[in-house]
């Protein structure tokens, strides 16, 4: 397939896992992209993966407001356009009940789970031709996430705010979400390090995910094989949340 000949995209967070699997398939279907993260090294791998001829890395952090509008303005100058849009960075560095949550890292995760979001939208649009949007938000912003409540709590804001763009753009830029489940990337690592195999006993399909799971559908969402989905959440959860507790 090549649904996203001479298109080119943007994808935040994806100098690895979930925002990586996301680029690299959009690039087997003729995409250019443009790839964001952190690490300014383990980008320019990404990249040199990815194929120099098909994408290009912007270091620095998602909730930057000079790296946003540097990533955007090299999108249309290196690829002359900017078509679609993955918001995909994300943080959790807080850990327990919310009861004893550190404020200092909870603004620090709203800000870059959900602030971010809203503000790479913003400058994605006005670049200029963008189609569609797809943020990457969680299963743990559908439902209570135990220690990690507050991430969920930034989980189901950037869904929120999916519906809330998704009937703000339209028609011109449709906007959608994927929630997975336990995905095996960095972030989600203390979730089943050393007990993958009971972890892995709560979802329907028999394993935890793996980022090309997410970055199939994602691919569905940017195209024109979505063309009239807009405002949507798509569970990509292994069946987990059909499962009944108990």
């Amino acid at each position: 397939m090549r649904r996203f000949a001479g298109r080119v995209a943007l994808i935040t967070g994806a100098s690895r896992g979930i925002g990586l699997a996301i680029a690299r398939r959009l690039v087997s279907e003729g995409a250019s992209v443009v790839i964001t993260g952190r690490d300014e090294g383990a980008l320019k791998d990404a990249v040199a993966r990815l194929g120099e001829e098909h994408a290009t890395g912007v270091a620095g952090r998602a909730d930057d407001a000079a790296h946003r509008t540097e990533a955007v303005a090299h999108a249309v100058e290196h690829f002359g356009r900017l078509d679609h849009l993955v918001n995909n960075a994300g943080i959790n560095p807080v850990w327990g009940p919310l009861t004893g949550l550190d404020p200092v890292a909870a603004r620090k995760t709203f800000e870059v789970n959900v602030l971010a979001a809203l503000d790479w939208t913003r400058a994605a649009l006005a670049a200029g031709g963008l189609r569609s949007v797809v943020n990457i938000a969680s299963i743990a912003g559908t439902t209570a996430g135990g220690n990690i409540g507050f991430y969920g709590v930034t989980k189901a804001a950037l869904i929120n705010l999916t519906v809330q763009f998704a009937e703000e753009l339209a028609p011109a830029v449709r906007v959608n979400a994927l929630a997975p489940a336990v995905v095996k990337t960095k972030l989600s690592r203390a979730l089943y390090e050393g007990r993958e195999e009971e972890a892995a006993r709560a979802y329907p399909l028999g394993r935890l995910g793996v980022p090309d799971d997410v970055a199939g559908p994602a691919a569905f969402l940017l195209s024109d094989d979505a063309a009239w989905v807009t405002g949507q959440t798509l569970l990509v959860d292994g069946g987990a949340s059909i499962r009944p507790v108990g």
